[in-house]
């Protein structure tokens, strides 16, 4: 049993058919990457998963489980975390407070032992801390050692997409999904992500199902990939197959657009 199921999912946004009919898996330890031009309903695909929008028809399942429709912070319970394609951080707070509140869905502690602060609680907060400093260090000094403390507005951009990456860890999910991890990174950084999202499954053991457009990062990561086109998905396979696929070429590329390979 695949530990991640879309099957036929649609939702349109009054006359458009945003996503159309879909059906897709992720398998456990799998990289399954999602392209597509501009406007092919991947972002909406994310937002069905995630919970920001409910779907108009179809169902979505995590480890056997239907997740279909339930608010955001039920389904980051479930075993879901996802970062944005535009960086969503909290700036005014420190690098290790932006991961604790990734961890703040596996806590347990009520209003009471908050306010007493418990054995349970200083427990709970310590595990917490430790649990946030390990995936801190996963990006070695770029965002651990002293830099823990620094406000997350001193770090770089791509510093910044990799604390967001972090803050997803810490809710310890089954499936990351990470929105155009790459975007606006220069040659270096982005070889640099293409990197760490291996590692991410090769040394943490993360099932990741990603959104990108830089294809040699789709390439260099990539299990299996999905290509969209108006909200349907138009082919699936090796990032070899997809891209050799004629109906990819012609989306992105237009009748007379040449090869992948050619770009």
């Amino acid at each position: 049993m695949p530990l991640f199921e879309c099957i036929e999912l649609s939702k349109a946004f009054g006359g458009l058919q945003a996503v159309d009919n879909l059906t897709f898996h992720v398998d456990q330890h799998e990289i399954v990457s999602i392209i597509g031009p501009n406007g092919a309903g991947k972002t909406t695909v994310f937002n069905l998963i995630s919970g920001f929008y409910r779907p108009d028809y179809g169902q979505i399942t995590l480890d056997g489980d239907d997740i279909t429709g339930l608010p955001s912070h039920l389904i980051t319970q479930k075993g879901i975390a996802r970062t944005f394609q535009n960086v969503r951080l909290f700036f005014n707070m420190s690098i290790m407070e932006n991961v604790l509140v990734g961890q703040h869905s596996r806590t347990k502690g009520g209003v009471f032992s908050v306010i007493l602060r418990t054995p349970g609680y200083k427990r709970e907060q310590e595990k917490a801390r430790a649990t946030a400093l390990k995936q801190l260090s996963f990006f070695g000094t770029r965002l651990a050692g002293y830099r823990q403390n620094q406000p997350a507005n001193v770090l770089s951009y791509a510093n910044r997409r990799r604390l967001e990456i972090a803050r997803a860890m810490a809710t310890e999910p089954k499936l990351l999904l990470l929105d155009e991890p790459a975007a606006g990174m220069n040659p270096k950084e982005t070889l640099e992500m293409a990197d760490n999202i291996r590692r991410l499954r090769d040394e943490r053991g993360f099932t990741i199902l990603a959104i990108e457009h830089d294809m040699k990062v789709v390439g260099g990561i990539s299990d299996r990939v999905i290509a969209m086109d108006y909200g349907k998905k138009i082919a699936e396979g090796s990032y070899k197959e997809v891209t050799d696929d004629p109906k990819v070429i012609e989306a992105y590329l237009g009748t007379q657009g040449g090869s992948f390979t050619s770009k």
